[in-house]
C-alpha cells in the first residue's frame, strides 16, 4: 500500500490559503479559530478551508477519525507530536545561537529526539489495531523507513557521536585572569574530602555561598573560547561533529514531516468536539451522497453558538430537520430572535464540516456533498460601489445563481428587507423559481410566508414560541405551515385582546 498523505488519499487539490466567501456568514471562521487556536505552529487553517469533492476521500478521513477515537492510539500520536515539537524547538534554538560548536550540539540533540520519535511511533503503531487505509499505509511506510539503511545509519552515527562527545573530559587551570585548558589526566577530586573536613564546623543554619549558574542556553565569550580550545584537544571528535551536521542537514524525512503536521487536523478537531461531548451533545459520522438530496440530521446544533453557550453555562437547543423525495428548500419563518438564522447556519455548518470528512453535530445525519456552497446574508450598505441596498442584494444573488449548478447549495437569510413587501414578494418568487429550476438544496429565512407554499419542493419550518408567554422563544424549529398570525394570536391571547375576549369584555 503506497502512502501519500494522511489527509488526501490521492494527489487532490491541495489546501487553500484563503477562507471561502461564506465562512463569516455561517460563523465557520469562529469555529475554525476555536479548533486551531492551540495548534498555531501547524498552520492548520488551510486544511479547514479545503472541502473534498469525492465521497471516497471523505470515507478515507472518516476511517482515520474512527481509528483515532481509540484513546491509546490518540495518546501515542500526541506523544509523538510532542517529541517532534521539542525537536523543532531545538532546531529553532540552534538557529538563535552564535557559536559554532554549541549550534552543532543543539542540532545533534534535535536529530536524537527525531530518531527517538520515529522509533517510538513505529513501535506504538505496530502495537495498536488499525483499520483505516491511511494509518495502515503510514505504518507500513514508517516501519520501512525505520528499518532503512538511511535511518539506521543516521541513528547509529548519532549514538556514536553522542558517546564520543560524552567521553570528552578536560581540566581548567585558573590563575587570576588566565585560563588554561588541557585534557583531564585523572587528577583526584578533593571536593568530597574538603566537604568532610569542614562538616564538623557546621552549626545550625548557614549561609549558602554556592553560585547559581545561568539557565539561558547561549554561551558567553569566555565559555566559547574554552570550547574552542577543547575542540583543539579532541580534533577528531569535533571534526566528526562538523561533518555530521553538514551531511545530515536534511535529515528530516519529508513524508514524516508532512504527517506530523497533517495528523493535527484530526487531533485538533477531536479535542475540540470532546468539549461538547462532555456536556452531553452528540456527534456522528454522516452518510454522504452526491446524488441523493434526501438529507436529515437529528439533534443538530450550531457549533459556534454552542461554544459560546457552554462558556456561559447556558442550555443548548438541538433541532431536527429532513428533506425527502422531491423536497429541496426549507423556508424558515417565525418571530424574530427565534432561532431562524441559527437553523440556517446549522444547515450550512453541517454540510461544510461533512465535506471536510469530519464528524458533525447530531445523533444521526445524512448530508449532500455539494460542489459549491453559497450564502446570501444581509450586508451593510457599501458606499464605495455606488449601489443601493436593494441593487446590491440583486447583484449578489444574480452572481450566485449564475455560478450555481444542480449540485450546489444556497443559504439565504432575510433578503430584500430594504424594499416594499409587494416588491419583496415578487423578487423572492422569481429567485425561488430559479432555485427550483436548478433543483438546488436551499435554506431561505424569510418574512414572506407565501414562499413556504410555493410548490412541492418547498418545506415550511417555523420557529416556535412558548404558548403561555409569546415573548419567550423555544428556539425549536418545526415543520408546520407558515402562519404570520400565529405569534400575533399568542400575544393577543396573553393580553386578552382576541375577538372572544373583547366580546366578553364589552357585554352589556
Amino acid at each position: 500500500m503506497t502512502f501519500y498523505s494522511i489527509l488526501f488519499e490521492r494527489d487532490e487539490d491541495r489546501a487553500k490559503e484563503e477562507a471561502p466567501d461564506f465562512f463569516v456568514d455561517l460563523n465557520l471562521d469562529q469555529i475554525i479559530d476555536a479548533i486551531t487556536v492551540s495548534k498555531q505552529e501547524y498552520n492548520l487553517k488551510p486544511f479547514f478551508y479545503t472541502s473534498l469533492k469525492n465521497i471516497d476521500a471523505i470515507s478515507y478521513r472518516h476511517e482515520i477519525m474512527q481509528d483515532l477515537e481509540n484513546e491509546t492510539l490518540f495518546e501515542h500520536i500526541k506523544a509523538s507530536a510532542q517529541k517532534m515539537r521539542v525537536m523543532r524547538e531545538h532546531l529553532a534554538q540552534a538557529d538563535k545561537l552564535h557559536y559554532k560548536y554549541q549550534k552543532e550540539r543543539w542540532f545533534l540533540d534535535a536529530v536524537e529526539i527525531y530518531c527517538e520519535a520515529v522509533n517510538c511511533l513505529a513501535h506504538d503503531l505496530s502495537a495498536v489495531g488499525l483499520k483505516s487505509r491511511g494509518l495502515l499505509a503510514f505504518r507500513d511506510y514508517l516501519t520501512g523507513y525505520a528499518n532503512s539503511d538511511r535511518f539506521t545509519s543516521l541513528l547509529a552515527e548519532t549514538k556514536q557521536l553522542k558517546a564520543d562527545l560524552s567521553s570528552v573530559k578536560y581540566a581548567l587551570l585558573i590563575r587570576g585572569g588566565c585560563i588554561t585548558v588541557r585534557k583531564y589526566e585523572a587528577e583526584p577530586d578533593y571536593s568530597a574530602e574538603v566537604e568532610e573536613t569542614f562538616e564538623k564546623f557546621k552549626r545550625g543554619a548557614v549561609k549558602d555561598y554556592l553560585v547559581k549558574l545561568r539557565t539561558w542556553p547561549d554561551m558567553n565569550h569566555v565559555e566559547a573560547q574554552i570550547l574552542d580550545r577543547v575542540a583543539r584537544l579532541y580534533p577528531d571528535v569535533f571534526l566528526n561533529l562538523d561533518n555530521y551536521c553538514a551531511k545530515n542537514a536534511d535529515y528530516l524525512d519529508e513524508t514524516i514531516g508532512v504527517f506530523d503536521r497533517e495528523i493535527q487536523f484530526y487531533v485538533a478537531y477531536l479535542e475540540y468536539i470532546a468539549r461538547f461531548k462532555r456536556v452531553g451533545l452528540k456527534f456522528c459520522y454522516p452518510q454522504i451522497s452526491n446524488t441523493d438530496k434526501a438529507v436529515f440530521d437529528y439533534e443538530g446544533f450550531d457549533l459556534a453558538l454552542a461554544h459560546k453557550l457552554i462558556n456561559q453555562n447556558a442550555p443548548i437547543i438541538c433541532n431536527d430537520f429532513y428533506l425527502k423525495d422531491q423536497e429541496r428548500i426549507f423556508v424558515v419563518s417565525g418571530p424574530n430572535q427565534g432561532g431562524k438564522t441559527t437553523f440556517a447556519r446549522t444547515f450550512g455548518q453541517l454540510h461544510y464540516l461533512a465535506s471536510l470528512g469530519c464528524l458533525v453535530p447530531g445523533r444521526a445525519a445524512r448530508l449532500f456533498l455539494f460542489d459549491r456552497l453559497f450564502t446570501h446574508f444581509e450586508r451593510e450598505e457599501n458606499i464605495h460601489n455606488l449601489r443601493g441596498k436593494l441593487q446590491d442584494d440583486l447583484v449578489r444573488i444574480h452572481d450566485i445563481l449564475a455560478q450555481a449548478t444542480s449540485n450546489s447549495s444556497i443559504i439565504m437569510n432575510e433578503i430584500f428587507t430594504s424594499t416594499t413587501l409587494e416588491d419583496a414578494v415578487f423578487l423572492s418568487k422569481k429567485i425561488m423559481e430559479k432555485i427550483v429550476q436548478l433543483d438546488l438544496l436551499c435554506v431561505c429565512v424569510t418574512f414572506i410566508d407565501e414562499l413556504a407554499s410555493l410548490n412541492h419542493k418547498t418545506v415550511s419550518v417555523v420557529s416556535t414560541i412558548v404558548p403561555e408567554n409569546p415573548a419567550l422563544r423555544t428556539y425549536k424549529i418545526v415543520r408546520k405551515p407558515a402562519d404570520g398570525l400565529a405569534c400575533a394570536l399568542s400575544i393577543a391571547e396573553k393580553y386578552r385582546l382576541t375577538y372572544s375576549f373583547l366580546k366578553e369584555r364589552i357585554k352589556p
